[in-house]
């Protein structure tokens, strides 16, 4: 969009928060770049020039703006609805790959060589993944230094910088102040937080309906590693340094967030999971006039807009969970899911709640004995397949994976049919496209509104609804009264 100088003009002179991320402004003049909807007074547009990401302002010798702070702007809603190269690997370096594997390991897990990946990420985003990922340490260090305590040593390597003075330079040079004076200013602003306890806020696109994408959550909570407790959203973590907890609470601007880390270097990964599993970095008001332009489908989106697609934190627990949930209850799915986090979970203390276990990674299931799972035998067979490919890694369903490639590898699995590879692809995946025409709940809102009910014509009915199917799918199940459709009380 960066390209498109009059639109971006127009964004930039109305302070239009839903471009926030799309692109930003540099101004020649001051030397310091801003989100589209900085409060200040517009600068002149010969001044402006418009740039892909907060990378490319500082690697063009741009600083943060210190009014509107572009850093803490939602993502890119791109890469929510693209499987291309760049947008993987955009995903990936969200994810944190590029500071824990390097740029050969970011390559390597696209399947592409590092001189191709660094061409596309230049091309697009002016910017390559280590000056992206040098934008992102800025960004937690930024976080770090402001909501917490912590000695600036321990932010500066909890933020994935090789050393303090590299810590000390990346920060003077994206913010023009030193850390200390980052801390100065935010020390009237911070909120009290429990020892180890970090309070942030994640900002999201308006508008966001919370009730769906908290209530399925709660609903579909499994015991031990998932709860509601106190108006907040509540679950363990496994992070690549350790693991940790967090609480998730709704907001009418931001999603209030707690987390509790073992190892603050999983900061950044923390917060990408998070803000992937609540979809927040979608543009709802793109999504909804597209699903607005069917008739019968309209009233929904305008009575509530804003729904977002509740996904998850992990591919692989979503991938598993799906299979224990084949043709049963919501209620029958998470005993089984619970028992497996019993028997085979990692242990973690939790003293602000009831969380008690890790969700077992596929390592630590794959020497299940299938005669205890209390299922039948074909699904025994499914679900044992699944772990097994898993755990061998070569199945993969991580923020890398291209969605088609992984719908043909889930299809050629005993026992998965399109109920199961679609809510995979929607809920693990980030599909935005993902669509579920076969599932009962679909089929009778379909039905009630008047839409085709069959899988087949009402698959071609919802061609219309493309590229945001998933979010068409949320509409058509909250016309039920079952409880993942409700905010829990």
């Amino acid at each position: 969009m960066h390209t498109e100088t009059e639109r971006c003009l127009r964004a930039v002179q109305s302070k239009d928060a839903r471009f926030d991320g799309w692109f930003f402004t540099a101004v020649r003049t001051t030397g310091i770049y801003c989100r589209p909807s900085c409060p200040v007074v517009a600068p002149k547009p010969q001044n402006m020039t418009f740039l892909p990401s907060a990378a490319a302002c500082q690697q063009a010798g741009y600083r943060a703006c210190k009014r509107c702070r572009p850093d803490a702007t939602p993502g890119s809603p791109e890469w929510n609805h693209r499987a291309d190269l760049v947008a993987r690997a955009m995903r990936l370096i969200g994810d944190g790959i590029v500071d824990r594997e390097g740029v050969p390991g970011l390559a390597a897990r696209l399947g592409y060589s590092t001189r191709q990946v660094e061409r596309q990420l230049q091309a697009e985003l002016g910017a390559g993944p280590l000056a992206l990922a040098r934008s992102q340490r800025a960004q937690t260090a930024r976080l770090l230094i402001e909501t917490t305590a912590l000695p600036m040593a321990e932010i500066a390597f909890a933020a994935g910088f090789a050393s303090i003075r590299t810590f000390n330079d990346t920060v003077r040079e994206v913010f023009a102040l030193t850390p200390g004076e980052l801390r100065t200013r935010a020390s009237g602003r911070l909120a009290e937080s429990a020892p180890g306890v970090l309070s942030l806020r994640l900002p999201f696109r308006k508008p966001l309906n919370p009730d769906n994408l908290f209530g399925h959550l709660a609903a579909t909570a499994v015991p031990g590693i998932e709860e509601w407790r106190d108006g907040a959203y509540r679950r363990t973590l496994r992070l690549p340094y350790g693991h940790g907890v967090v609480a998730l609470t709704p907001g009418p601007d931001h999603i209030a967030c707690r987390l509790s880390l073992t190892d603050q270097r999983d900061l950044t990964v923390a917060i990408s999971r998070c803000r992937r599993m609540l979809d927040l970095d979608a543009d709802p008001v793109a999504i909804d006039a597209q699903l607005s332009t069917d008739e019968l489908l309209a009233p929904l989106v305008a009575k509530v807009p804003g729904r977002r697609v509740p996904r998850t934190v992990d591919e692989a627990e979503f991938a598993i969970r799906a299979v224990l949930g084949q043709q049963v209850s919501t209620a029958a799915a998470r005993t089984h899911a619970g028992r497996l986090v019993e028997a085979y979970g990692e242990r973690i203390d939790d003293p602000e709640g009831g969380l008690t276990h890790l969700f077992p990674d596929p390592e630590a299931l794959a020497g299940i004995d299938p005669e205890t799972l209390a299922m039948p035998r074909t699904r025994r067979t499914t679900l044992l397949t699944l772990i097994g490919q898993l755990a061998e890694g070569t199945l993969q369903l991580g923020p890398e994976c291209d969605w088609d490639e992984a719908r043909a590898r889930l299809g050629a699995l005993p026992g998965f049919g399109p109920w199961t590879i679609e809510v995979i692809a929607m809920r693990a995946l980030g599909d935005p496209d993902a669509f579920l025409p076969g599932d009962l709940g679909v089929r009778k809102a379909a039905e009630g509104l008047g839409l085709p009910s069959t899988p087949a014509a009402l698959t071609a009915r919802a061609a219309a609804w493309r590229p945001w199917r998933a979010y068409a799918v949320q509409h058509l199940w909250a016309t039920d009264t079952h409880p993942i459709n409700f905010l829990p009380a």
